[in-house]
C-alpha cells in the first residue's frame, strides 16, 4: 500500500530514538505535513495508520478537511495570519504556530464569538533566529502567563522550528534546552503536554532529547514542489 513502507521505516527510527531516553513508541504523537499533497494521498496514507496531518495555509487546507474522514485530527502548522483565524475554528484541532500575543488575542475573540476552545502550542524561536517567528526563551514566561487568563485559549504545550543545519547533532543543545523549559513551567491554566520539535531532518535527535510530538512531510511523502 501507498507510503506504508516509509511510515514503518519512520516509525523504527522514531521507536530507536525514543529508546535511548527510555520512551515508548506510544509516546511520540506523528504528525503527517501534508501542504501541496493531493487529498488522494493523504487518504492513503490515513488508511496505512496515520491520523494526524498538518497543513500550513488554510486556503489549501479546508478543501481537503471536507473532502477527507471526519475522524483525521488535524494540525495548522504555519503561519497564521490574524485575517485568518475566523477559518481555522473549527477545522483543526490543535494549533501549533502561536508565535505572538497579537494572535492569541485574536484567536481568543474567535473563539468567544463562536463559542469554542482553541488548543495550541507557543512558538519559541529557541535560536533566535531573525528568519523565524515565536517568542524568544525570554519572552515565554510572561506570554503564558497572559495566555492563561484568556478563557477560550488552551495551551497545551510548547513548539519550535530549529535552525536548519547539515548534522542534526548540532542542533542538540536547542531542543534540549526546550526540553528542559518545557518541564519547568509551572502556570495555573497551562498544560505542558505536548513538545512538538523534530521534522524531516532532525527528528531523531529531537525525539532523543525528549520530543513527544514531530512533524515530518518529505519523509513520508518524498519531495514535493512548492
Amino acid at each position: 500500500m501507498l507510503y506504508k513502507d516509509n511510515f514503518q521505516k519512520i516509525r523504527e527510527r522514531m521507536q530507536r530514538a525514543a529508546a535511548k531516553r527510555g520512551a515508548s513508541l506510544q509516546e511520540i504523537t506523528f504528525v503527517a505535513i501534508s501542504k501541496n499533497v493531493a487529498a488522494e494521498s493523504i487518504k492513503s496514507a490515513y488508511e496505512v495508520g496515520i491520523n494526524n496531518f498538518g497543513e500550513n495555509r488554510v486556503q489549501e487546507a479546508l478543501p481537503k478537511i471536507e473532502a477527507l474522514p471526519a475522524e483525521i485530527r488535524w494540525h495548522f502548522v504555519g503561519n497564521l495570519q490574524t485575517n485568518k483565524v475566523r477559518f481555522v475554528l473549527p477545522a483543526f484541532s490543535l494549533v501549533h504556530s502561536l508565535d505572538r500575543l497579537r494572535l492569541a488575542r485574536a484567536l481568543q475573540e474567535e473563539g468567544v464569538k463562536k463559542g469554542r476552545t482553541v488548543d495550541v502550542l507557543l512558538q519559541v524561536n529557541i535560536a533566535a533566529e531573525k528568519s523565524k517567528s515565536g517568542f524568544l526563551e525570554g519572552e515565554v514566561q510572561d506570554a503564558l502567563e497572559e495566555i492563561a487568563a484568556y478563557s477560550h485559549l488552551r495551551v497545551k504545550g510548547l513548539m519550535t522550528i530549529a535552525p536548519f543545519l547539515s548534522d542534526p547533532e548540532e542542533l542538540r543543545p536547542y531542543f534540549r534546552t526546550l526540553y528542559q523549559m518545557f518541564k519547568s513551567i509551572n502556570i495555573p491554566g497551562v498544560e505542558m503536554k505536548y513538545l512538538s520539535m523534530g521534522m524531516t531532518n532532525d527528528y531523531e535527535v529531537a525525539i532523543e532529547e525528549g520530543a513527544n510530538m514531530v512533524r515530518l512531510g518529505t519523509a513520508l511523502f518524498g519531495e514535493r514542489n512548492y
